[in-house]
C-alpha cells in the first residue's frame, strides 16, 4: 500500500540537502514512481519557490533523475528558524499525508529543533530523521533520546546511518547467513582477526566547520563504522525485522569495548602533514582553511576493541578510518586460523584464509590456499572474487527509502547511539588528556610509518 508522505527538509539550503538527499530522491523517486511524495524545503537563506525549485530540479537533473518533475513543479519553500517552536508550527501546519521531517542540518542545531519541537503539536505518524553524530557523548545521546521519545514513538526516530546501505548491510548478511560453508566458522573457533576500515584519499574538502570539531574517531568510527562491527558480530536474528535485527546488533554493541580496557594500547591517532595525492598538492591539515591547530584534530583513528561474549572473546576488531591517504580502501576483512595440521610433504606457506568485503562498488573475495600449478605439492594463494555491484539506489536513496516507507529496520536505535559513545568515550578522554600520542603522516601516504599494516 502506497503511503502518501510530505517530506519537510529541515536545512534546505544547506550542501547536504543539494549534493546528496536531493540527488538521491530524484533517483528514488524516478525508480519508483508509484510513490506519492510531497517535498517542501525549509532553510534561514531568503529563498523564493522558484528557486528552491531550481535548486531541486538541478539536483534530480544531476542524478539522471528528470522524471521526477511532478515533485519539481509542486514543491515549494519557506524561511525559517527551526529552533523556534514558533517556526516549526507554521510548517507542520497542514501537511498532507505522513509526515517526514528530515533535519539536514548539524547535530547541535538538530538537538535544539527537537527541543523546540515539544512546544509544537505533530501529526500522528511523524516520523524524524536526524543524521549523526547523535549527541557528544553518552549523556548527551542519552539527554536528546529522552527529548525524542516525548516527541514520537522510538519507531519512528531514524538516526540515520547511510553507511548502513541496504545492500551493503545485506551482502554482509546473505553471505554470512545463507551459506553453510561460512556460518558454522563465523566465531572466535575459527576467525583470527576482523579489520572495519574506511580510508580516504579525499582531505578536508571545505569541511572544517564541522571536521575540526569531530575529528576522525567521531566523524567515522562512533558515528558508522561500530554499527558495522554490531553486523558483523551479532548473533542470528530470528527474522530481518525492524525488532529483531535492532536487538541483535544491540547486544553486540553491549558486549563490545576497547581492548583490555587500556586506550593506550587499543587506540592511536594521527594528522596529516603536506604531501601530494595523485597529482595533487595537499597541505598540512593545519594549514587547512578554517582548521583550528589547537583542537589537536585527528584526521587518522584506529581503535581496537573485542566482543565479550562466548562467540567472539580473545577476537581483535580493528576499527580505522582517515582522509588524506595514498588511496580510497574502505573494506571489511575477516582473517581465519591457519589448519590445525599440515601434513608433511607439502612446501609453502599456509596462511589463514581471508574474506573481505569490499564496500562501493561492493565486492566480495575469499583468499584460499590451493595446489600450484607446476608443482603440485607446492602451496599457492589463489581469490575467489564476486562482484557484488553499486546496489540499485544511492546511499541516501536506500534511507530515505526507509523513511517514506517508515521501515526503521537499518537506522540506529536509541540504545546503540548511547552504546556507540560508551565504547570510544575512554579513547576520547586519554587523546584529551595527552595520553595517547598524536602521530603523523605525509598526505598521499598509507599513514604513520610506525604503524603496522592491516593487510
Amino acid at each position: 500500500m502506497t503511503v502518501e508522505t510530505t517530506l519537510l527538509i529541515l536545512g534546505a539550503s544547506g550542501d547536504l540537502t543539494s549534493r546528496l538527499l536531493l540527488p538521491a530522491l530524484g533517483q528514488l523517486l524516478t525508480r519508483e514512481n508509484w510513490r506519492r511524495v510531497h517535498l517542501r524545503g525549509a532553510g534561514m537563506e531568503d529563498w523564493s519557490d522558484d528557486h528552491w525549485r531550481d535548486v531541486v530540479r538541478a539536483s534530480f537533473a544531476a542524478s539522471g533523475s528528470d522524471a521526477a518533475n511532478d515533485v519539481v513543479t509542486s514543491t515549494s519553500y519557506q524561511q525559517a528558524d527551526i529552533t523556534r517552536s514558533d517556526d516549526l508550527q507554521k510548517l507542520v501546519t497542514g501537511t498532507p499525508g505522513r509526515l517526514a521531517l528530515y533535519f539536514a542540518v548539524p547535530p547541535a542545531v538538530a538537538a535544539r529543533a527537537c527541543q523546540a519541537l515539544r512546544d509544537v503539536p505533530l501529526p500522528e505518524g511523524t516520523i524524524l530523521a536526524l543524521e549523526k553524530p547523535f549527541g557528544v557523548d553518552e549523556a548527551s545521546a542519552h539527554a536528546l533520546n529522552d527529548v525524542l521519545t516525548d516527541l514520537v514513538p522510538e519507531s519512528q526516530v531514524f538516526r540515520v546511518d547511510h553507511f548502513l546501505g541496504r545492500s551493503t548491510v545485506l551482502n554482509l548478511l546473505g553471505t554470512r547467513f545463507a551459506n553453510r560453508v561460512l556460518e558454522p566458522v563465523w566465531s572466535a573457533e575459527n576467525v583470527e582477526s576482523v579489520v572495519i576500515r574506511y580510508d580516504e584519499s579525499l582531505a578536508l574538502e571545505g569541511r572544517a566547520g564541522y571536521y575540526d570539531r569531530a575529528g576522525a574517531l567521531t566523524d567515522m568510527i562512533q558515528s558508522h563504522l561500530l554499527q558495522v562491527l554490531a553486523f558483523v558480530a551479532m548473533e542470528p536474528p530470528a527474522t530481518l525485522n525492524e525488532v529483531d535485527l535492532r536487538d541483535a546488533t544491540g547486544a553486540a554493541l553491549r558486549a563490545t569495548s576497547l581492548w583490555a580496557d587500556d586506550p593506550r594500547q587499543a587506540s592511536r591517532r594521527a594528522i596529516y602533514t603536506a604531501g601530494t595525492i595523485g597529482d595533487r598538492a595537499v597541505p598540512s591539515y593545519v594549514d587547512e582553511d578554517g582548521v583550528d591547530p589547537a583542537r589537536h584534530t585527528e584526521t587518522l583513528a584506529e581503535l581496537t576493541c573485542e566482543v565479550r561474549n562466548a562467540r567472539w572473546q580473545g577476537v581483535p576488531f580493528t576499527l580505522r578510518s582517515g582522509k588524506a591517504l595514498a588511496a580510497r580502501d574502505a573494506e571489511i576483512i575477516l582473517r581465519f586460523r591457519p589448519v590445525r595440521h599440515l601434513p608433511a610433504g607439502f612446501s609453502g606457506e599456509a596462511p589463514g584464509s581471508v574474506l573481505r568485503f569490499t564496500l562501493g562498488p561492493d565486492r566480495m573475495s575469499l583468499e584460499l590456499n590451493v595446489n600450484g600449478a607446476d608443482d603440485p605439492f607446492r602451496l599457492e594463494k589463489t581469490t575467489l572474487t564476486a562482484e557484488l555491484g553499486e546496489g540499485a539506489l544511492k546511499a541516501y536513496g536506500e534511507v530515505l527509502s526507509g523513511i517514506l516507507d517508515g521501515d526503521a529496520t537499518l537506522s540506529v536505535r536509541g540504545d546503540a547511539a548511547e552504546q556507540c559513545w560508551r565504547i570510544v568515550q575512554p579513547a576520547i578522554d586519554a587523546w584529551r588528556d595527552g595520553t595517547v600520542p598524536l602521530d603523523e603522516y605525509a598526505a598521499g601516504s598509507t599513514g604513520p610509518e610506525s604503524w603496522a599494516s592491516l593487510d
